[in-house]
């Protein structure tokens, strides 16, 4: 009964991870590198997602792209 609740829980994880990566796969590649830090803002969102689980993992990875601007923070930040 457990694997049943556990896997019903890890639905929107999964559907926020795949919503990144059809962005990585399908978008990013036709507006190139802008992010300035590492790992990238959606690779640290599907990190984060993964880490922290749906909830949490999207606020902070949110709060990440919402960092990454000009006048922002550069460098490795992982999550």
């Amino acid at each position: 009964m457990s694997t049943i609740w556990q896997r019903v829980i890890a639905v929107p994880s999964w559907l926020l991870i795949a919503a990144v990566r059809c962005y990585q796969l399908g978008i990013s590649p036709f507006i190139g590198p802008r992010c300035r830090f590492q790992p990238t803002c959606s690779q640290y969102f599907i990190e984060a997602v993964r880490k922290y689980g749906a909830l949490r993992g999207t606020w902070k990875g949110l709060c990440r792209i919402g960092r990454c601007h000009p006048w922002g923070g550069s460098g490795y930040d992982p999550p």
